[in-house]
């Protein structure tokens, strides 16, 4: 009795396993047409929000022209400084990648001290917010157990 229910067991799994490899088109012959043509569409999906990155902290502040003109230097002579790091051999992967965190870091400092008081209070309430965001994804990712 008890063999007869695990070969029953068996012929089910080894039934769905089949049908679940079966190629497309041959499921889709099989079927009738009427049946495909009844299904409705899913609804889509919507992506879960995405966690702001740094770049967006400085990004929809009025900023003057003066301030523009500044923060374009800024951005020229990183440039010029991560263009030699790239293409300087003797550093390894590892250092490479320092320089250029670090030169990012030392940029959007720089950017910072040129924004009037009330558009670093701005910053920094955006940099809470991003904060606090990969907080809430980590713990998403990383349940306590």
């Amino acid at each position: 009795m008890n063999k007869n229910r695990f070969a029953k067991r068996v012929a089910a799994v080894a039934g769905c396993l089949f049908l679940c490899a079966a190629p497309e088109p041959a499921r889709a012959q099989s079927s009738s047409p009427s049946l495909v043509q009844a299904l409705p569409k899913a609804a889509p999906v919507s992506r879960p929000k995405r966690v702001p990155s740094k770049a967006d902290d400085f990004a929809g502040l009025n900023l003057t022209d003066d301030q523009k003109a500044q923060i374009d230097k800024i951005h020229q002579s990183m440039k010029t400084r991560t263009d030699a790091v790239i293409k300087d051999e003797k550093l390894t992967p590892e250092q490479r990648d320092a320089m250029l965190a670090g030169y990012q870091r030392m940029e959007r400092g720089q950017v910072f001290k040129l924004l009037t008081a009330e558009q670093q209070k701005e910053v920094r309430k955006r940099i809470r917010a991003r904060h606090v965001a990969e907080q809430e994804e980590k713990k998403k990712q990383f349940p306590p157990k």
